[in-house]
């Protein structure tokens, strides 16, 4: 017997209730079991000490088994058969002693009942692994050893004993082979089960009922089976029928993959019944017209009139659309008086994208519907089998699902497993058996199902459904099936698989099968079955007539939270919004922000800074940048809007500047000054998050389409962090609301600035934010003061419009001693300045002999040089805000200085900041005045490579030239970029 489990990977059983109680007797008393167990408890190990803990139970099955010294189960059975027959013959059965069971024979009923559970137990854990699962069934099965009873010293003359299993599976005792027949059925059927790696007991304890009790299997009502036909027959007649009307044209069809419809639906019927409400939705462009069509339930004839070149919004909204298999909508559906709200966020072609911006949605949405059980709110992701494979952001969304910031209660994935990725087979394109290996991480159920099987898919969804209920955690459907047409309607996929579809093309769709399938148990007739799709098909018929005369009433935008919400159409520049607070309010509020709670030990040095922050109240000036910023918060928050900043480190701020959450310095608990202003305040929240910036800063974005009241931000540790989400910023921030007509006020803050860092913590790269610039899209702002920096958070919420805010933040700055405002620059009727011109009194504006017109940090550098060298004839403008360009002020600027010359002043190499931006539009405005200087030379770093040198003492030397050449140097031996001279352009003719 020990030779048979030499190898004990997999028996960690929490149903080995007889080798427990060996095992349990084995560790108080190695001589207290027979010496043929010794070596088999000696090689458990790790495993026998997991056994012990089992056989105690979980929380939700406590255990009271005992086998040693219980009546043996076949003697008993023998006694209570002798008892029955003695009752037929109406004589009382005499009482006849029980024979005690021999060593040999308890021994012998001991290990069968070991080798059969140790048997079910890797049926719950390799059972998959022989599951029919492919409907092509181009993968052989090959047979598991583990899965294969022998292997557990079995033969075939066992396969009708019968064994005792005490209720596992449902049985007080069972023979091998109907225990074989029952776990292949539960394990090895259409469905496959990845659940044994989870670690919380519970949850597996629920799982293994909920699949053990019903063999795996949904006996669905004649009624019920009917409508799984329905939603097929839907799916396979929409796909058919655009095949027809627009044979050629892009679509990303649904093929082979239309059991998913149904599965869907299946999970929002289940969760309206355990109390969802509403679910966010996020998919890729395969299968989006079918979703959008039979799930969302969109017109069909709103998608004919878009396949007909039509728009999918009204002529008078502006923006530039998007291809429909990327766009979204909403809508409500109703099953059996429960109604859910449905939100299928718009995506860009960028597979698994748009995960986290559906979670972040969830999260806002629970937060509305004060949802703290998260019960309310679904996240429901369909992905792709490569890309939910492949691309990295899906673990990095899984990783937020259980962190306090960002949980939402579970989210359900559902992979379309199409055994293909556009032309790459599944060995080429991962490394473990499953696409949803990766889910493993996080300890999520997965449920793998055969697609041509729709009551299997069907059963798997509501499973999931009631176990995020339950559990507030993660499931996996791995729905297997196939696409029946190349990666798109035009492709020609037989190029690079044509075993596979030689095989597709002879195989019939999964509506054909569940036909057969239901006319042949007659549930119904052949006529039926052949009238649902006949009826459908006259039904698209008649809408894609209508749809020719078909015109969108009204854009699906601002509606709900956004009501009272306009786009922005006029001027950016004229808008002077009023952001100014009363002083007396902002010094109540300061007070406040600088009080520790009796009892709590701060930290010393933290402890200065509180005090500090009570002098600036008190004298009304000194106001630093992280005090300008706890003031904006702080004054939106007692006017009723919630603010949420999340980032790495940004509770403390990774410059040791923000403390907005303080540690008591002997237990470690937190309080947030913010949370404490005033009694009815909205709520604050700072989340230092985990190390991932494409999930997290997706999640804030997310966050802000659905709450335009609050404000978000986003901040990364340094302002090149952002790289690390860069698909983010072009295909949702920059461009969501030309695309698909979604606002959001999201804020991103991004270090910045030359301080001899390095070329990693030094450029915030905001050239690639410039260049993305246009239409208004978004506001990006290097401020120089505290002040300013108020008023820019402040106008996030008091407009009447939501952009997106792009901020090139300070670092040097946060503790500069002249980066600082006075109170009075905050209070009531004071604005945010796009542009700050010269402070100083200079010379008369006629005789300034130079303009320097810069932004953020270098200001600072040139004032202090310039003060220094004593000059008096030298003007510094600030831009504080570089989109939308302020052209008309930094025009009143500059007309003030009509004999001076112009330099644009930058820290930045040539080829990054905004020279290549400002250029033009500089020289444009000169064009417009009557003043000597008709542009802008650019004075700053050469083009380069990297951002910045990695030399401190290269760095210093840069920086003086800079200042130097700035203020003093002659414009015309300034060396200016990208003029280059060659031999050639020497020649003359």
């Amino acid at each position: 017997m020990t030779k048979q489990f030499d190898e004990t990977s997999f028996l960690s059983g929490g149903n080995a209730v007889f080798l427990a109680e060996l095992y349990a007797r084995y560790v108080e008393d190695p001589a207290a079991v027979d010496p043929s167990w010794l070596a088999f408890f000696q090689n458990l190990k790790d495993d026998g000490t997991a056994i012990a803990r089992d056989f105690k139970g979980t929380d939700q099955a406590k255990r009271d088994l005992k086998v040693i010294g219980a009546i043996d189960p076949e003697a008993a059975a023998a006694a209570v058969a002798a008892a029955k027959k003695a009752g037929k013959d109406g004589k009382a059965a005499p009482a006849a002693p029980a024979a005690a069971p021999s060593q040999a024979e308890i021994r012998q009923a001991v290990i069968d009942s070991v080798r059969a559970l140790m048997m079910i137990r890797v049926y719950r854990v390799r059972g998959h692994l022989e599951a029919d699962l492919d409907p092509l069934g181009i993968a052989a099965r090959e047979p598991h050893p583990e899965l294969d009873y022998r292997s557990y010293g079995f033969t075939d003359a066992d396969l009708d004993r019968p064994i005792f299993l005490d209720n596992v599976l449902g049985l007080e005792t069972a023979t091998l082979r109907q225990i074989v027949q029952i776990v292949r059925a539960t394990y090895c059927g259409k469905i496959g089960v990845e659940f044994m790696h989870i670690q919380d007991p519970d949850q597996k304890a629920w799982l293994q009922k909920r699949i053990e009790s019903v063999r795996n299997h949904t006996d669905f009502t004649p009624r019920g089976k009917k409508a799984i036909l329905e939603r097929l027959v839907e799916a396979e007649g929409f796909e058919r029928f655009l095949q027809l009307k627009y044979t050629g044209t892009k679509r990303f069809g649904l093929e082979g993959g239309e059991s998913v419809i149904p599965a869907l639906e299946q999970i929002l019927k289940r969760g309206g019944q355990l109390g969802i409400e509403e679910v966010v939705v996020g998919m890729a462009h395969r299968g989006r017209l079918n979703v959008l069509a039979n799930f969302m339930k969109k017109p069909y004839q709103a998608i004919f009139s878009e396949f007909q070149g039509n728009p999918a919004n009204p002529s008078d909204v502006q923006g530039s659309g998007d291809v429909k298999y990327h766009l979204g909508t909403s809508s409500d559906r109703d099953f059996d008086g429960n109604v859910v709200h449905l939100t299928l966020q718009a995506n860009p072609s960028h597979l698994e994208v748009v995960d986290p911006v559906v979670i972040g949605r969830v999260r806002a949405k629970q937060q509305q519907k004060n949802d703290t059980e998260r019960k309310k709110v679904l996240g429901l992701l369909l992905h792709g089998d490569a890309a939910f494979a492949g691309q990295g952001v899906v673990p990095e969304t899984m990783l937020l699902s259980q962190l306090t910031g960002y949980c939402t209660g579970g989210t359900i994935h559902v992979i379309i497993n199409n055994q293909i990725g556009f032309t790459t087979s599944p060995q080429y394109s991962r490394s473990g058996p499953y696409s949803s290996d990766i889910a493993k991480g996080v300890q999520a159920p997965i449920l793998h199902v055969n697609a041509d099987d729709p009551e299997s898919v069907v059963h798997v969804a509501r499973i999931a459904t009631e176990f995020r209920q339950e559990f507030q955690t993660d499931v996996v459907i791995d729905m297997i099936c196939y696409r029946r047409h190349g990666h798109n309607e035009s492709d020609e996929p037989a190029f690079t698989q044509p075993l596979m579809y030689r095989k597709i093309a002879s195989h019939p769709t999964t509506r054909a099968i569940y036909a057969r399938q239901l006319v042949a148990e007659g549930t119904l007739t052949e006529d039926e079955a052949n009238g649902l799709v006949t009826g459908f098909q006259e039904l698209l018929e008649k809408d894609y007539e209508a749809a020719k005369a078909f015109k969108p009433n009204k854009a699906d935008m601002l509606e709900g939270k956004w009501l009272g919400m306009v786009q922005q159409t006029d001027e950016e520049e004229y808008r002077e919004d009023k952001t100014g607070v009363a002083v007396e309010v902002l010094k109540e509020l300061g007070h406040k922000l600088a009080e520790i709670p009796e009892g709590f030990n701060v930290n010393r040095k933290i402890l200065r800074q509180m005090q500090a922050k009570k002098e600036m109240m008190d004298t009304g000036a000194g106001i630093d940048w992280a005090t300008a910023e706890a003031l904006a918060f702080g004054t939106l928050l007692v006017e009723g809007h919630p603010v949420r900043l999340s980032g790495q480190d940004c509770g403390r701020g990774t410059f040791s500047q923000r403390h907005c959450r303080l540690t008591d310095q002997e237990n470690e608990s937190r309080f947030e000054p913010l949370n404490r202003l005033r009694p009815d305040q909205a709520h604050f929240e700072v989340i230092d998050s985990p190390l991932s910036e494409e999930a997290v800063l997706g999640f804030e974005y997310g966050f802000s389409l659905t709450e335009p009241n609050g404000l978000t931000l986003w901040e990364g540790q340094f302002g090149d962090f952002a790289n690390g989400a860069q698909v983010i910023i072009d295909q949702f921030i920059n461009s969501g609301e030309s695309k698909w007509l979604r606002m959001s006020g999201l804020v991103m803050l991004l270090p910045h600035g030359y301080e001899g860092q390095g070329p990693e913590h030094s450029s915030a790269r905001w050239e690639r934010y410039l260049q993305l610039s246009a239409e208004d899209n978004w506001s990006v702002c290097n401020i120089s003061t505290p002040g300013n920096y108020f008023h820019a958070l402040r106008r996030q919420i008091h407009r009447n419009f939501r952009k997106p805010l792009i901020i090139m933040s300070p670092k040097s700055l946060l503790r500069h001693k002249l980066c600082v405002s006075k109170l009075d620059s905050m209070g009531a009727g004071t604005r945010f300045y796009r542009v700050l011109g010269e402070t100083d009194n200079l010379v008369p504006d006629v005789k300034v002999r130079r303009v320097i017109l810069c932004s953020g940090k270098v200001y600072y550098d040139l004032y202090e040089e310039r003060a220094k060298r004593g000059i008096n004839d030298v003007a510094i403008v600030r831009v504080e805000q570089l989109y939308p360009w302020p052209k008309d002020a930094i025009k009143k600027e500059l007309a003030r200085y009509p004999n001076a010359d112009l330099l644009w002043v930058q820290e930045e190499p040539a080829n990054m900041g905004p020279w290549t931006f400002v250029d033009r539009r500089i020289e444009y405005i000169c064009e417009e005045l009557e003043i000597t200087a008709k542009r802008a030379a650019y004075c700053g770093r050469r083009a380069a490579a990297s951002p910045a040198t990695g030399l401190y003492k290269t760095h210093n030397a840069e920086q003086e030239w800079i200042c130097d050449m700035a203020l003093s140097g002659d414009v015309a031996n300034l060396p200016q970029p990208f003029r280059r001279a060659s031999k050639l352009s020497r020649l003359h003719a």
